[in-house]
């Protein structure tokens, strides 16, 4: 694949975190630029750093150029991946210090690792969506994408949740919540809640009830491809959470629907990317 126009984002409100993280950004830009790439800013990412010599771009309007490098963590790589999904861009994810589970190439080896995917030496690493819809007296009122996880938790006590997969039951339980997570959200909030890790080649999700009142109630994964659908039985206050990153209120009317989305992320790696040595390195195994 030959890349004509990259766009690049950077995390927003980056600046107290890491006083440097301009500085960066701009190294990035300057080594696109310097391989006579044309580059464009997103648009947030240049008002926020003030990067006025070189073009905008909106996500929504990212399908027309051939890569998007996400300079920042896993949670932008989050943000982007549901907003772009559809378009079928690839993205590059470059961290700051902190080996991520989707940024995964590091700054200090960023020129060597992005020359060696600029050049076409890459893994190609396609990831899937869940879709969630919520209903309310036959109304759709919410909908989403999600590349890691839907989380339905209570507010301050147990809610109870009655699931079915394909339309047959799973099981009614009493719980914190649950955690329904596509393969790459297993390494997310669905692992630290005991559930199993499951790699990305899968096509297939975990169901994970958090802190659940009875102890039989354990992980399960299913294949992807059958639909999720889980009534509110008794709450006295809950949300649905997408990513970890949008917050949705719940009623007892409710009933939410969870299925894979056709659309999918894919991330390019480094050719020497190895997942198993990513979980060794992120969860520090020996």
């Amino acid at each position: 694949m030959s890349f004509k126009k990259i766009a690049i984002i950077g995390k927003y409100n980056n600046l107290k975190e890491d006083p440097n993280f301009s500085g960066k950004l701009k190294a990035l830009i300057e080594f696109i630029d310097s391989n006579k790439i044309q580059v464009f800013i997103e648009e947030k990412t240049q008002q926020q750093f003030k990067l006025n010599s070189y073009d905008s771009v909106a996500i929504s309007q990212c399908k027309d150029v051939d890569l998007i490098i996400v300079l920042g963590g896993d949670g932008t790589m989050l943000g982007v991946g549901r907003t772009i999904s559809h378009m079928g861009v690839p993205m590059v994810g470059i961290n700051q210090g902190r080996f991520g589970f989707l940024a995964d190439i590091s700054f200090d080896a960023m020129e060597k690792e992005l020359t060696s995917i600029l050049e076409g030496n890459y893994i190609t690493d396609e990831r899937m969506l869940l879709s969630v819809k919520v209903m309310r007296d036959n109304k759709l009122i919410y909908e989403s994408l999600a590349l890691n996880d839907i989380v339905i938790k209570s507010g301050s006590r147990l809610i109870e949740l009655e699931l079915s997969v394909s339309q047959k039951l799973l099981h009614n339980q009493r719980s914190d919540g649950i955690i329904v997570a596509t393969p790459t959200g297993t390494t997310a909030y669905a692992l630290s809640a005991g559930g199993p890790i499951l790699h990305p080649d899968l096509d297939s999700v975990a169901i994970v009830p958090i802190s659940p009142h009875t102890l039989s109630n354990r992980p399960i994964a299913i294949n992807a491809e059958q639909p999720i659908s889980v009534k509110i039985i008794d709450m006295d206050e809950g949300f649905l959470s997408v990513d970890g990153q949008i917050k949705f209120p719940l009623d007892l009317r409710d009933q939410i629907y969870i299925q894979k989305s056709s659309n999918c992320v894919t991330i390019l790696h480094p050719k020497d990317y190895c997942y198993f040595e990513m979980l060794r390195n992120k969860l520090n195994w020996g």
